[in-house]
């Protein structure tokens, strides 16, 4: 890579106290990386590592191309006073000012605590190795404060980072695999958001006949909808981000015919394919990096609506619920829906429904799109009926209300398709949709909900 002359003086001196940095190649692709080097049980980064990585991540910006930060660190230097503390907080206004303008990615090999740990909560996606772990308060404090002793890979392990708290997006076994994850997700970027996605030569694809019978003849079967996203992507290579965190959605990178595209599935083997606040959370994070970047966007449909539960109300389902909704409503890339088995209710609407705005919506014929389910709508519609008339009124009801075909005929459906056409469908629809572009509103900033 050619640098012009201030900036290349810039780049030398980024080596300081416990912190390297440089544009290094990343799979074919340049990246500003930043990286811990010393002894992870001396970790502690000084001021000046602060103001280093500020000053990297404003040259990231600058030259528009991806900012890595590989961590390993105890903390603020205690003995740097405040001033590790405003070094901290400069490279966080740095590394935030990245955002949505070039791929933030953070790679933890060891521990990220305290201030520092922070940072990874303003990445685009956090790669954890096994000996990773990463908290806000130690151990210590916990027992301080709870009275419960804990570990640090129980408190805040890469398993549990990846499971409960969603920070952890993908898993490595070694900092050389995270490193692998990361030049195989930077080829599937942009450098920043002015450019698309870089596009490959077409893969092989599965054959579409497979899709024809992946979805179980009874109703309440479950089946992995992994395997829809394989058969139409480029040789059923499918990355997926974030698989132990909410895995009732599945949220994955792929290309199909070349193009990168990135997959929001409903997975009906987690919770039947509910929505839940966690699940609303992963599915808004997602779209959003997506649409930063000017990945397109499919989403497969099969919900029969959002996870019941008076402790989810409490913990602010319709604040989080919303958190999806804004998201695609949002949205400037394109956008296909394929309904695949059912949609109903409030997460029909917020799985990018036409009503959201998205560009082409497609079903398969065994497709049931309404308010509720059968059983669901006999119940208000005819709940003085006796036991033996329900079954005959949910067969009628399903008949007359739930089929693609009545939400085809008004609009809400563009085309009901064949499964095995699909692949080629999408990408057809993905051809068309290539020049789409929008005119964005003049403003400071959205206020989504949070």
């Amino acid at each position: 890579m050619t640098l012009d002359a201030p900036t290349a003086p810039t780049l030398r001196r980024l080596v300081a106290g416990n912190i390297a940095a440089g544009v290094e190649d990343l799979g074919g692709r340049p990246a500003m990386v930043v990286r811990s080097v010393s002894d992870v049980r001396r970790g502690a980064l000084s001021p000046d590592d602060g103001e280093t990585m500020a000053q990297a991540a404003s040259v990231a910006s600058a030259l528009r191309i991806p900012f890595v930060l590989v961590l390993s660190s105890s903390g603020a230097d205690v003995s740097g006073g405040v001033a590790s503390l405003h070094g901290w907080g400069r490279a966080a206004r740095a590394v935030s000012a990245c955002s949505g303008v070039v791929p933030v990615i953070v790679v933890v090999t060891g521990p990220a605590l305290s201030g520092p740990a922070l940072l990874l909560g303003l990445a685009d996606v956090v790669v954890m190795t096994g000996d990773a772990y990463a908290f806000v308060s130690g151990p210590a404090m916990v027992a301080d404060f709870t009275g419960i002793k804990i570990g640090v890979h129980q408190l805040g392990g890469s398993a549990i980072h990846a499971r409960s708290s969603g920070l952890c997006a993908i898993e490595a076994t070694s900092t050389e695999q995270a490193m692998e994850h990361v030049a195989h997700l930077l080829s599937l970027l942009p450098a920043h958001t002015d450019e698309l996605p870089p596009r490959a030569a077409s893969g092989e694809a599965l054959p579409g006949e497979a899709l024809r019978s992946v979805i179980p003849d009874r109703a309440t079967s479950s089946y992995d909808v992994r395997k829809v996203a394989a058969a139409l992507a480029d040789d059923a290579d499918v990355t997926e981000l974030w698989p132990r965190w909410s895995p009732q959605l599945v949220t994955a990178l792929a290309r199909i015919d070349g193009r990168t595209v990135g997959f929001v599935a409903n997975q009906s083997q987690a919770l039947a394919g509910t929505l839940d606040i966690a699940a609303s959370q992963k599915g808004a994070r997602f779209v959003r990096f997506c649409d930063a970047f000017n990945v397109p966007l499919v989403t497969l449909v099969d919900t029969p609506g959002f996870l019941p539960g008076k402790d989810l109300e409490w913990r602010g389902m319709i604040r989080h619920g919303a958190e999806l909704a804004f998201a695609y409503a949002e949205a400037t890339v394109p956008r296909i829906c394929v309904i695949l088995r059912k949609s109903f209710g409030g997460a029909y609407i917020v799985m990018d429904s036409k009503g959201l705005g998205n560009d082409l919506c497609f079903a398969w014929p065994g497709a049931e799109i309404a308010v509720m389910g059968a059983e669901g709508a006999v119940q208000i519609l005819y709940r003085r009926a006796e036991p033996e008339e329900r079954a005959g009124l949910q067969a009628d009801y399903s008949e007359r209300f739930l089929t693609p075909y009545q939400a085809a005929e008004r609009g809400f459906v563009d085309a009901v398709i064949d499964p095995a056409d699909t692949r080629v469908v999408v990408s057809e629809a993905l051809d068309v949709l290539s020049t789409r572009r929008e005119v964005l509103p003049g403003r400071k900033h959205t206020i989504g909900p949070m």
